[in-house]
């Protein structure tokens, strides 16, 4: 059974005003997604699901549909505001959906195998696809997940600083911890994190999350619950957010395991 990449692309017009995954830049008009579905399909990955909101999907089947035809199997599934709330009280002047793990929640119906997560406007490289993929056919279960780790140096921009999740590490070598952190930059030989938290200097070999995560099936069963709770506490809160680490935070409390994957190409804004 071959593994499925979910992409995260509900999220476009709130962050760009624009529909910037979709926007080509490649030689030849490719967007980012080409190139990451194109690295999957060579990776052994069966089918792609994406994420958005409905009112894209025409735009969206009318681009991809041509250029994976009898490639990849492709899925759409939409996320929107009240999509999974099981009869939640939405508070009036809410207009966004639920964050990250709400949109992989939204696809459960469509996945039925050990998938990937991605962002729809990040490029990983092929050996981020292949490390990946390797997990998900011989490495995953109920208890094991896992996130592809790069390199803080990898990530950098130099237009600007980045944000990034900084992985903490136990002694094992396996996620602990994640911690979000703004307007990093190298500054000479240094990287230097000027939000205000410690350390300030962070190593070049400091591993972060580009948001790219391997799940097994069960990860919808569990997070359908703690989005319950998560609802129950936080759902009248107008920008509350309901994202991955949440999800994986309290995966780990409970004693489940989360593998850093290596990689070894650069992350690209």
């Amino acid at each position: 059974m071959k593994p499925t990449l979910v992409i995260l692309a509900a999220g476009m017009a709130s962050r760009y005003g624009s529909m910037k995954q979709v926007e080509g830049f490649g030689p030849t008009g490719e967007t980012i997604m080409d190139y990451s579905i194109f690295d999957a399909i060579r990776a052994g990955f069966g089918k792609v699901v994406f994420i958005i909101r409905k009112e894209f999907a025409d735009n969206f089947k009318t681009i991809f549909e041509p250029k994976l035809k009898n490639r990849i199997e492709t899925e759409y599934v939409y996320q929107e505001l009240n999509s999974l709330t099981a009869g939640f009280e939405i508070p009036a002047g809410r207009t966004k959906p639920w964050g990250t793990a709400h949109a992989v929640l939204c696809a459960m119906d469509a996945v039925k195998e050990p998938f990937a997560v991605i962002n729809a406007d990040d490029f990983y490289g092929q050996n981020a696809f292949e490390n990946a993929a390797a997990f998900l056919n011989v490495g995953c279960s109920e208890k094991n997940y896992a996130i592809v780790g790069y390199d803080l140096v990898r990530t950098l921009s130099e237009h600007g600083t980045v944000n990034r999740g900084i992985c903490g590490l136990d002694n094992e070598g396996k996620l602990a911890t994640i911690t979000e952190r703004i307007n990093i930059a190298k500054k000479g030989d240094t990287i230097i994190c000027e939000d205000g938290l410690e350390p300030k200097e962070l190593s070049q070999r400091t591993r972060v999350s580009m948001n790219f995560w391997c799940f097994d099936i069960s990860f919808f069963s569990y997070t359908q619950k703690l989005f319950s709770n998560f609802l129950q506490q936080h759902g009248k809160e107008l920008k509350s957010e309901f994202f991955i680490p949440i999800v994986a935070d309290q995966f780990i409390k409970e004693g489940g395991k989360i593998e850093v994957i290596p990689t070894t190409l650069y992350g690209l804004v």
